[in-house]
């Protein structure tokens, strides 16, 4: 979804809404657009509303690619940040929740730069919601290699089904 950020259509939209500054030199500022966006519920609507139509398009031809391919790809997986909120799960033949505790997710999120994490908790479903509607659970309180094995069990069986 962040790639979004890069397109004209998105960038002329958010800089309509919000002004320049959240676009200088013509690059998307994801934190500005976060502050105005996490401000209000209408500005977090209005923003849902520019780009879940835009995601779930991409999905769509990215699985149509995917389908098309000779061979076929052993899985086509997208990252769908907010999935379940967005109504696009759907979308897909299955679905994986990445969860874990509280205190990892908010660490993370603060390695990575993301403001206003209280605002975007509470967009949320709690993960134990989006555990409870997704195929399959995943729990990622360890290391990335921990997280490598568990999705590879994943995949192994995903492809189990397809046989």
């Amino acid at each position: 979804m962040h790639e979004l950020y890069g397109t004209d259509e998105v960038r002329a939209a958010v800089v309509a809404r919000w002004g320049a500054a959240v676009a200088p030199g013509g690059v998307v500022d994801r934190a500005a657009v976060a502050r105005h966006a996490f401000a209000a519920d209408e500005e977090r609507a209005w923003l849902e509303g520019l780009l879940w139509p835009l995601v779930a398009r991409r999905v769509a031809a990215f699985r149509d690619r995917a389908r098309a391919a000779q061979p076929p790809p052993r899985a086509a997986v997208v990252e769908t940040p907010l999935l379940f909120e967005a109504g696009m799960d759907g979308l897909y033949d299955a679905t994986i929740a990445v969860v874990a505790d509280e205190d990892v997710r908010a660490e993370r999120a603060r390695e990575r730069g993301h403001a206003a994490l209280d605002e975007r908790a509470a967009r949320q479903l709690t993960q134990e919601e989006k555990a409870a509607r997704a195929t399959f659970v995943i729990a990622n309180s360890g290391s990335v290699e921990e997280l490598e094995c568990n999705l590879a069990g994943v995949l192994a069986k995903l492809q189990g089904e397809r046989r």
